[in-house]
């Protein structure tokens, strides 16, 4: 007796988990998937010491430099970018003045966006800026068109003085965020 209420008890159960999981499955969710990742990258950096930026003399260049920036050089990731968001961190410990320029360059060489910073000699903290494209901000075709970046840092002092910090040196990182639609 025993044996037999077991049975018809484990019978029982199978029928109702077979029937339990009998629902048909809708995989048309993916249809209403909306995939939006943000990638991150560093960019480029620089960093000149105070000597090399004397040994360029007053008022002239003493870093220029193209980089190459083939991010979207791809039309799907082109026409996928929603926004991107360029992020500079300037230090700079030297007595110099400085002008930095980042000229973004198309395929042909023409100038699509320029950021300019001037930087003061021995500033107290770190400079950071953050430029915006897409809504809100500039164009998303500067990014989408954008082949190459020139970078230029110019001395707007003299080119003798030093620093009584040291090491006295600029440095510029670059790093910036894109949001894509994946679908």
């Amino acid at each position: 007796m025993k044996k037999l209420f077991f049975l018809v008890l484990i019978a029982s159960i199978s029928i109702l988990m077979l029937s339990s999981c009998t629902e048909e499955q809708d995989f048309s969710q993916i249809d209403d998937l909306s995939v939006t990742p943000t990638l991150a990258s560093g960019i480029f950096y620089l960093e000149s010491d105070e000597e090399t930026i004397n040994s360029a003399g007053s008022f002239s260049a003493f870093y220029s430099q193209t980089v190459n920036f083939d991010a979207f050089n791809e039309a799907y990731v082109a026409e996928r970018l929603l926004e991107g968001v360029m992020i500079y961190e300037i230090e700079n410990t030297t007595s110099k003045r400085v002008d930095i320029s980042i000229e973004f360059l198309d395929e042909s060489g023409n100038i699509l966006d320029v950021e300019t910073f001037t930087v003061e000699a021995n500033p107290s903290e770190i400079f950071t800026r953050e430029v915006v494209y897409g809504p809100g901000g500039k164009s998303l075709s500067i990014l989408a068109n954008t082949s190459s970046l020139r970078v230029t840092a110019r001395n707007l002092g003299d080119a003798t003085s030093t620093s009584s910090l040291p090491e006295p040196k600029i440095s510029l990182s670059s790093a910036a965020e894109f949001i894509f639609r994946l679908k």
